[in-house]
């Protein structure tokens, strides 16, 4: 029955002038999606409206699927679209449409007519009253609710006519690409896939760093870091991972630094080399997924100590969420199982039995200077021997 969706989206709805560049983005998110579906789609934009028209037979939960991932929408709509041949063409088209959605015709319903062509021979309330009238007709088992109706009939007098009651819940957020690009801090956990989800809901484009330490760490870690950054990608779009050997870094930080500080030594590091690749691609931040007090490296004093060395801003989108609450947003974008596989990334090999929590910053910089003979050369290797994976 359906040939074409009605998106709907939220926020660009209140932009000025420049609304046009985050519908043009918005439309371009929904092409890239709708590639992964079998079948032709040509996707418009018209007077505020948003299509995705189907030129040939398609699979439509696999189309629907493929919409619920991009930001920017919260709506999809399945729309039947006909030619205005007048009300009782429409009414026969509203009539068939009823009969086929709901075969079930003991339901409540309410005609919601907006008439955005004002040359239509019937205004909004005439068109509702008179089609409510030919559908009681029809079917004599539905009611007329016009507070909390079951199914709301919606129907737009567009330079086609719009006819539809089903309105699936998109993602939300802004199209990626309209906020600019930000390289996100990738480990195999739960908390840094779901920063990255978030922070590209607002439209930021992601790049991905991660720090992988072999033999400390297996093939299969970094290999759970490329599942993980797939299943995000599949919101954010194809994602640059780039893939850091980090084991001689941690080793001498290991050989010359104090063990209760080799947590917030390392990230200090990491920082500063996830902010070189990030220049190096035009990023205009990093991307965390620290969050206040859940481990050692992520108090108050912790995060200080970390943020230091970086000139570009961080952004901590979890940072004042439970892990429960991440835990959720992990289930819903299907990152949860991969995060929770049992293989360790570099985080979790090199971890002191009693790690400080409250590193006092001119004591940690003391302490680095240990490392003054070999850090420089380290990280320049480490910089540019880094693996580039675009992961899609």
């Amino acid at each position: 029955m359906y040939k074409a969706f009605l998106i709907k989206y939220g926020e660009i709805g209140v932009k000025g002038k420049n609304r046009y560049l985050f519908e043009d983005a918005l439309v371009r998110q929904i092409r890239f999606a709708l590639e992964k579906v079998e079948g032709e789609f040509v996707v418009s934009k018209e007077n505020g409206r948003i299509y995705a028209t189907a030129q040939t037979e398609f699979d439509y939960d696999e189309a629907v699927e493929a919409l619920k991932t991009v930001f920017g929408i919260i709506g999809i709509c399945p729309v039947v679209q006909i030619e205005d041949n007048g009300f009782d063409d429409l009414a026969e088209h509203v009539i068939k449409y009823i009969d086929e959605a709901y075969p079930d015709k003991n339901v409540t319903f309410k005609v919601d007519a907006r008439r955005a062509r004002k040359n239509y021979p019937m205004n909004s309330m005439e068109i509702n009253m008179e089609m409510g009238g030919r559908i009681l007709d029809a079917f004599p088992e539905m009611k007329v609710d016009v507070h909390k109706p079951q199914v709301l009939l919606q129907i737009e007098i567009r330079k086609h006519i719009n006819i539809y009651s089903i309105e699936i819940p998109g993602p939300g957020g802004m199209p990626i690409g309209i906020a600019g690009k930000a390289m996100l801090l990738l480990s195999g956990g739960i908390d840094s896939p779901v920063a990255g989800y978030m922070v590209a809901k607002r439209g930021v484009q992601i790049e991905a760093t991660y720090f992988h330490a072999p033999p400390y760490t297996s093939e299969r870690a970094k290999q759970k870091v490329v599942d993980l950054a797939r299943l995000v990608s599949k919101y954010a779009g194809p994602i640059t991972l780039n893939v850091v050997n980090f084991t001689d870094i941690q080793l001498a930080i290991y050989e010359k630094c104090p063990h209760d500080e080799l947590t917030i030594i390392m990230r200090r590091y990491m920082m500063k080399i996830a902010e070189e690749l990030g220049k190096e691609s035009k990023c205009m931040g990093l991307v965390t997924g620290e969050s206040i007090g859940q481990v050692a490296s992520q108090t108050m004093q912790s995060l200080y100590c970390t943020n230091e060395v970086c000139t570009m801003p961080v952004y901590r989108p979890v940072i004042g969420f439970d892990k429960q609450e991440i835990i959720d947003i992990s289930e819903k974008i299907g990152t949860y199982e991969t995060s929770i596989q049992p293989f360790e990334d570099c985080c979790t090999i090199f971890v002191a039995k009693h790690p400080v929590t409250k590193p006092n910053l001119n004591i940690i910089k003391q302490h680095e200077h240990n490392l003054d003979d070999v850090i420089d050369e380290l990280m320049k290797t480490a910089i540019e021997t880094t693996e580039k994976i675009v992961v899609k």
